[in-house]
Formats: C-alpha cells, sequence, structure tokens
C-alpha cells in the first residue's frame, strides 16, 4: 500500500505530523504505533487521570525490556559498571505526553540561540516562539509569548487551590530570598511559580488527545495503525522508500517518497544503526553493512539530571480534594557558577510521592540541573535484532559543572526543608533513592495497595518509630545528618542515586553539514540519505532548560510547515 508519508512513532512528534500533515487532503498519511491506542472519549482512566503517577506506573503502556545506565560506565572494568535501571519509555499513542507529568515549559530564550549557534539555522528563540504559541491554548495568560487557538490546552493551578504542603514551600522560598512570578511561561526570571500544565478540567492533554481527535481521524487520508511495530527501513540505493512491520502479527509492507521516523532520543537511532546508518566501525562490529557513515547517530545523549530530598508531610498538609495535581509549584534559580546562565537549575516541589499511601504521606524537593553539560552520554545496538532493547547509557553526571550544582542544590533545599515554614508540616527529612524497591511497590495492583496500607498506619503512628522504620526501610544507605556534614557522603549519595527525568534527548542532532557529528539538517532531513527524516526530541543540539514535551510539540509543528512549504 502507498502513501505520500509514513510516520514512525504516533508519540508526541507523530501526533502532531499525522494532524498537520493530513491537513492538505491529497497528502496520504499513515501513522504506526506499535503501542495501544487512546481512542478518543474511551481512553484508559489511567491516561486521562490529572494526577500522572497511574500512568507512568503501568506496564501496559511501557517498553518493559528497556534498561539503562545513568552513570558513566567503565568499559575496561566491568566490575565497575552501574547498576542497569528499568526505563519507563512510552509504548502507547500519545507517546511520552500520554504517561507523563503533564509539564508545559519551554525553556530560555538562550537555550534556542546556542540551537542556532550549534547549526540548527532558524531555530533561534524567535523563530521558535510562534511554533510554541501554536502549540498551546493558554487558559490563563494572553499576550505575545502565548497561544490562545493551539490544540492543547495549557492552565496553572493558582496558590489558593495548593495544598499545605505546597503554602509552606511556597512559604519557604519566599523566606529564603525569591519572589513570586505568577507565569513561568512568561518572561525568564528567577523565582517560583505555579507549574504550567497540558491539562484542563483536572484531565490530561496529551498530544494524541489534540491533535487526534475524531474529526482528525475522519481524514480519509490518515490511515492510523496502532499495535503496529516497524522491524525494518526499505532502501533504494541510500534513498528510504518504505518501511516492513508487523500489524496484528502479520508481516506487511509499505511504501511512501517520504518516512519520518519520531521514535524519541533512544528508539530513532536504534532504527537507523539497524538500518546501517551510524558509526562505520560500530555498525560492521555488529556484521551490519553500512549505508552512511554518520558518526554522530546514537551520540551526544542527554537528559536532565536530578536528585530528589523528601520527607514525611503531616497529615493536615497532604494532598487534598481540590486538585488530584501532586506537583503544583516550583522553584527557577541561578546557581551563580561562573558561566552559568540565569535559571540554570530547577527544584519541584511534589506533595505526593506516588499513588498509594505511602505515596501520600512522602512529600519531596525534585531537583535537576536545569542547563546540563554533560553531553557524552549514547545508544549503541546490542545487536542487529530489533526485538533487542539498544545498550543506553546516559553519562548523567560527566561533567563536573553537574555533580557540583546537584550537591549545592540538595543543600539549599535542605535548609528550606528544616527552616519553620516546612518544619511545621513535615519531619523526618531523608535522601531519596528511586529505587528497584521503589519501583516495584509503585506498581498499581491489589498487593501493593493492601501492604501500602498497612505501612502507612504504622508511619502515621509514634514518631520515634516513624524515624527507625524510615530509616531502616526507606533510606538507601545514606543518611540526612551523614550527607549534611560530609562532602564526600554528599557526593557519593549523588553519583549513586541521579537519576534523569525522562527527558531523552539530542542523539541524532541538528547541524550544518560541516559539522562531522550532525545527524540531520535543520529540517530534519538524514545526512547522505534520501527519503528518511528523523523529528523528535533526538534532534535538539542540545537538551534546553525545560521539560523536553513542548518543545518536542513545537519541533514538531515547525518542521511539518517546513515538509508542506516543500523544504
Amino acid at each position: 500500500m502507498d502513501f505520500d508519508t509514513i510516520i514512525i512513532g504516533g508519540g508526541s512528534a507523530g501526533s502532531v505530523l499525522a494532524h498537520r500533515l493530513s491537513a492538505r487532503s491529497s497528502h496520504r498519511v499513515l501513522l504506526c504505533e506499535a503501542g495501544p491506542d487512546t481512542t478518543p472519549g474511551e481512553e484508559p482512566a489511567e491516561i486521562r487521570d490529572s494526577y500522572s503517577g497511574t500512568a507512568y506506573f503501568d506496564p501496559r503502556f511501557h517498553w518493559t525490556s528497556l534498561r539503562v545506565h545513568t552513570q558513566v560506565v567503565s568499559h575496561n572494568n566491568p566490575t565497575e559498571r552501574p547498576p542497569l535501571r528499568k526505563y519507563e519509555q512510552a509504548r502507547v499513542l500519545g507517546g511520552g505526553s500520554s504517561i507523563n507529568g503533564q509539564m508545559a515549559n519551554r525553556g530560555a530564550p538562550s537555550d534556542y540561540a546556542e540551537w542556532a549557534e550549534r547549526g540548527a539555522d532558524g531555530w533561534d528563540w524567535d523563530a521558535v516562539l510562534p511554533y510554541f504559541r501554536k502549540v498551546e491554548r493558554d487558559l490563563d495568560f494572553d499576550g505575545p509569548l502565548h497561544g490562545r487557538e493551539g490544540r492543547i490546552p495549557v492552565r496553572r493551578i493558582m496558590p489558593e487551590n495548593w495544598n499545605n504542603h505546597a503554602r509552606a514551600a511556597a512559604q519557604a522560598f519566599e523566606d529564603a530570598g525569591f519572589r513570586y512570578l505568577p507565569d513561568q511561561n512568561g518572561e525568564w526570571r528567577d523565582g517560583y511559580f505555579p507549574i504550567t500544565i497540558s491539562n484542563q478540567d483536572e484531565t490530561r492533554a496529551s498530544a494524541a488527545m489534540g491533535y487526534l481527535d475524531r474529526a482528525t481521524r475522519q481524514r480519509a487520508n490518515l490511515t492510523l495503525s496502532c499495535g503496529t511495530q516497524v522491524t525494518r527501513l526499505l532502501f533504494d540505493g541510500t534513498r528510504c522508500i518504505g518501511v516492513v512491520a508487523l500489524v496484528a502479527g502479520q508481516e506487511q509492507e509499505f511504501r511512501a517518497p517520504e518516512i519520518i521516523l519520531s521514535t524519541g532520543a533512544i528508539h530513532s537511532p536504534a532504527a537507523l544503526m539497524r538500518a546501517g546508518i551510524g558509526p562505520a566501525a560500530h555498525l560492521r562490529d555488529l556484521g551490519i553493512p553500512v549505508l552512511a557513515a554518520l558518526p554522530g547517530v546514537g551520540q551526544g545523549l542527554m537528559d536532565h539530571p536530578s536528585i530528589a530530598l523528601s520527607s514525611f508531610v503531616r497529615k493536615a498538609a497532604r494532598v487534598d480534594a481540590r486538585t488530584r495535581r501532586h506537583i503544583l509549584l516550583g522553584l527557577r534559580y541561578s546557581s551563580g557558577l561562573a558561566e552559568m546562565p540565569q535559571g540554570d537549575m530547577f527544584a519541584a516541589v511534589v506533595s505526593k510521592s506516588a499513588w498509594h499511601s505511602v505515596g501520600e504521606q512522602v512529600g519531596s524537593f525534585l531537583i535537576w540541573v536545569n542547563k546540563t553539560f554533560s553531553e557524552t552520554g549514547q545508544v549503541r545496538l546490542a545487536s542487529a535484532d530489533w526485538r533487542e532493547e539498544p545498550v543506553v547509557e546516559f553519562n548523567l553526571l560527566s561533567d563536573r559543572r553537574d555533580l557540583d550544582r546537584l550537591m549545592s542544590g540538595f543543600r539549599m533545599c535542605a535548609a528550606m526543608m528544616m527552616a519553620p515554614a516546612l518544619a511545621a508540616v513535615t519531619d523526618n527529612p531523608f535522601p531519596a533513592a528511586y529505587s528497584d524497591r521503589v519501583r516495584k511497590i509503585g506498581v498499581v495492583n491489589a498487593r501493593n495497595r493492601f501492604l501500602t496500607s498497612v505501612i502507612s498506619r504504622f508511619l502515621d503512628g509514634p514518631a520515634f518509630l516513624r524515624k527507625a522504620f524510615i530509616e531502616r526501610f526507606v533510606v538507601e544507605g545514606f543518611q540526612f545528618a551523614e550527607v549534611m556534614t560530609d562532602d564526600a557522603q554528599l557526593e557519593a549519595f549523588i553519583r549513586k542515586q541521579t537519576i534523569g527525568i525522562w527527558h531523552a534527548s539530542c542523539s541524532c542532532r541538528m547541524g550544518r553539514l560541516e559539522d562531522p557529528m550532525a545527524v540531520v539538517d535543520a529540517s530534519g532531513r538524514l545526512r547522505g540519505v534520501g527519503g528518511l527524516r528523523v523529528v523528535d526530541a533526538s534532534i535538539f543540539p542540545v537538551v534546553p532548560c525545560a521539560n523536553t514535551n513542548f518543545p518536542t510539540l513545537m519541533v514538531a509543528e515547525k518542521i511539518s510547515d517546513a515538509i508542506l512549504d516543500g523544504a
């Protein structure tokens, strides 16, 4: 069956591309998504939920075999290799936007100036702002920085509807000298603010909900094929001409003059390498014939390094009936380190750490490096078999500046946690770990619901028993007093427990022809390969100071225009 465009991956970028390209009635579009559909009006309750912790932990919506290294891997000494961690990569229509925290922010204007400086011509702030505005329908603010007609509603939960834990955190920020900003997506300044979310009427607004609505699906020139695993790209010489896919277990072949790969910063470079596009030596080692030697494929993988500081939240301060949302405010601040841009750090206030009873009792500061300098991550193939997940190494703290800022950020947030405002509503602060034990108890099932209900009653008991329980069963080897007084212990904790925040990006970077590590041009077209584009977070030249969903939507909107204009 022939089409004009085949889109591989129905995530945030793929949903936008399918909607925009099929708006031209003569343009035949096929969208292939490996995961399940989210039929309008029939989306699973876990996905529609304003609280993101249910879908995020549901294995029905994940690539369940994907594991990653977050820290630097020693290839010379296998005994020092850090542990593999499960990585919750979405496998469902809407991609990450169907399971993520629904954060709807953009990054700093300086991020996109850097994109242009790194070779993404036409991607500076003035060029991308119209597409950010095109994405959104802002329900709270108007003006030159905001969109009012987009397909994704965005809003904020204002302070009058915050729970008491969030209010106490806001007071701690105020007492520490930070100013209140009503609009996170307004002028880029330091301060604390209501988090901007892709959400309306206490319901998630995923890319699939916004761009693949009933009217879009009725277009005769759009074919949406969920449960469809693309296994191979087809080529005529160095031109991509189609795909081979498993549809309901049956192998089928589809052809089009243009193929768009939109499977994210882990799976897009893996698909290219399996097709013979990537670092030549690596491909030859696996017996893959080299179609196009592009050394940048899979290289430069980035994320935002993060660490968590948690505490027990007293009953009167917990998430209440006013909203299902659990992250209501954030703090953007400057580290003050030399050569750092303004707002290079971020702290999110998490008033509920999981869906279950114990999660309702634990609040956190989630601290991350907004402007990260660790750029040595990589995606490599374990084998040429599409069924085997790639080897993923984020190398999150490969740049010492990122480690230093997490250390100072942890201590800054600890000081605010112990200050009067938060000390009145919390106790037993502890350095938190997103361990396998936490992941297992986070899976939504009857056993975990019963187990956590028992533990939660214990935690609400006498303070001395609660403290003993947290130190014995919750803390993963590092005590609060130790990391606050011993630099070596704090560094060891951060090196061991730093994770990304599911902002994988930059593994197929945009750049100029003279840049040997550039994989695609400013319109997403593969270097040296015809008929093939990559459009997702993998083409970011550098990860912006933002959650990556809205930048990904923006990229898809902008490249959709380029395609329709004939670029």
